[in-house]
């Protein structure tokens, strides 16, 4: 698990790192994973796709 979130880059910040203004999925250390993306809600399906939720195993319930 990567743990991603989306940010927002906008265009004074894009002319300073050299990339298009927009969405992008980034790691904890803000590394830019996928992007940009026209909106938040379309980097937050691609970051669905990069990294799905966990899901529950059925033997890890404790009782």
């Amino acid at each position: 698990m990567q743990n991603l979130s989306p940010r927002h880059v906008k265009t004074e910040e894009s002319l300073r790192l050299g990339v298009v203004s927009g969405w992008y999925s980034t790691k904890v250390s803000g590394t830019f994973v996928s992007g940009p993306h026209e909106s938040e809600a379309d980097c937050l399906r691609k970051i669905a796709e990069i990294d799905p939720p966990e899901k529950a195993s059925r033997g890890s319930r404790v009782t």
